[in-house]
């Protein structure tokens, strides 16, 4: 068996390598980077869907349903889709003042000069990074446990076939393998979640323990729901990735059908595997420390299920892992203006050494990625507001300089010290908590609009960076 696993990891592998091969750029620089108005709305909508979910789609929606109920995961959904439904709305218009654009760091700096542009940078890159390591930290944790495979070969593997054929073939090979990724996704999910539903037993003598029962608190579950909403669309929407997509599309309309059709199988996918983690509790199914309710309901089901479930952590990992690489280049060059083709394909490769050590630590970055999902929450309304052109200069920096108080004040106020407020503003014991991402927020359209009222309506002149 463990051999028959390992050869369906490289058969899988290498044909994601070569279909990846296939698209190899030939177009220069700004080809490679952005494949600029080549695809169409179904082919950009499918890439949406396989980029976004990654192997955390096995762990956090499943936990969310079993522990938090149907309301948080419906929650979690919305947060998951919303990002595109956003980049349908405000692409074009972003299309149109930078026709030339490779990412939402050029918008930075039309609307708001370099200083803002170097932040919204920093936490792009944070963010991917936290990502990335994540993905690559999960395969390995999941070959281990469907496999009996040392997880180390498996991230070491999945990083260099990914990186093969993106530092190959730029966008362009991201978005063609895509196609079969999101396919692949789709098919994978169905056959487990109905093989599960299907053949996993109901355990009726073991009670199910009290904190594994679905908080059914309309308040609690609300509270959930809206904290991932917030989270998940603020930090997505500084994935360099999902901006590459934005000047990638055909039409303005390819990009609103793209949006439509990844929001709507992205709403789909977190919504059968959150009814997993239900049904792992419903049934009376072990959990695990830490839960699992994933791989607790395939733990019970036939032995053969672990194969397409791996195939189906494999193809979530390189789908995902994919973009982010590319999309960590293309913010590089676009940042550095000196890098040529094959800088970027060189700086592909080193970005993977630092990222590829974090994972093989298999430590837990999840309180790392609540932190940048905050960081990102404290400075999206500032940045948006460039949509506006009554909104300044000053009232964005000003707005996002109170996102970050605002993330800080709720822990503050409640522990009464700043020190509690910066604590809880960590999310110690990486418990997603509403009152940071609701303060950062608040706060920073409350400053931001205040200061656009009353500062002199001037177009500021665009920095160099």
């Amino acid at each position: 068996m463990p051999l028959l696993n390992l050869t369906a990891i490289a058969v899988i592998l290498l044909i994601f390598v070569a279909i990846g091969f296939r698209a190899r750029s030939g177009g220069g620089l700004d080809d490679y980077l952005t494949a600029r108005q080549s695809q169409s709305g179904i082919t950009l909508g499918l890439s949406f869907l396989a980029s976004g979910m990654g192997a955390w789609i096995l762990f956090a929606p499943p936990e969310v349903g079993a522990f938090v109920g149907p309301v948080a995961v419906a929650g979690y959904a919305l947060g998951s889709a919303l990002p595109f439904a956003v980049l349908g709305l405000i692409g074009p218009a972003i299309r149109r003042q930078l026709p030339a654009g490779r990412s939402l760091t050029e918008f930075a700096a039309n609307r708001f000069g370099g200083a803002m542009r170097r932040w919204v940078s920093i936490l792009s890159v944070l963010y991917m990074l936290c990502f990335l390591a994540a993905e690559l930290t999960a395969i390995g944790a999941i070959t281990t446990l469907l496999s009996g495979l040392d997880g180390r070969y498996v991230i070491a593997g999945v990083a260099l076939a990914t990186l093969v054929y993106t530092a190959i073939g730029g966008l362009r090979a991201s978005l063609i393998t895509d196609r079969l990724q999101a396919w692949l996704l789709l098919s994978l999910v169905g056959l487990v979640a109905f093989a599960a539903l299907a053949l996993a037993p109901t355990l009726p003598n073991e009670p199910v323990p009290a904190d594994a029962r679905p908080d059914t608190g309309l308040a609690a579950s609300l509270g959930v729901a809206l904290t991932l909403v917030i989270a998940v669309t603020a930090a997505n929407l500084f994935h360099q990735g999902y901006w590459q997509r934005v000047w990638a599309a055909q039409s303005d309309g390819a990009l609103r059908k793209a949006a439509l059709v990844g929001g709507a199988s992205t709403i789909l996918v977190v919504a059968v595997l959150g009814g997993a983690g239900m049904l792992a509790v419903i049934r009376g199914l072990p959990l695990g420390s830490p839960p699992i309710p994933f791989f607790a309901l395939l733990g019970e089901a036939p032995s053969w299920l672990a194969l397409p479930a791996l195939i189906l952590a494999i193809t979530l990992v390189a789908s995902s892992v994919d973009t982010l690489q590319n999309a960590l280049v293309s913010l590089g060059v676009t940042e550095s203006r000196a890098m040529g083709l094959t800088g970027a394909r060189w700086l592909s490769a080193l970005l993977m050494v630092p990222v590829v050590g974090l994972a093989l630590q298999e430590i837990s970055v999840l309180r790392l990625f609540l932190v940048a999902d905050l960081l990102c929450a404290t400075a999206v309304i500032p940045l948006l507001s460039g949509l506006a052109e009554r909104v300044p200069t000053r009232a964005a920096i000003c707005g996002a300089l109170a996102g970050l108080v605002g993330a800080v004040l709720p822990g503050a106020v409640i522990g009464g010290s700043i020190t509690a407020g910066l604590m809880a503003a960590s999310f110690p014991g990486a418990v997603p908590t509403l009152g940071p991402f609701l303060g950062a927020l608040l706060a920073s359209a409350l400053v931001t609009g205040l200061v656009s009222a009353g500062w002199p309506v001037k177009r500021p002149v665009s920095a160099p960076g």
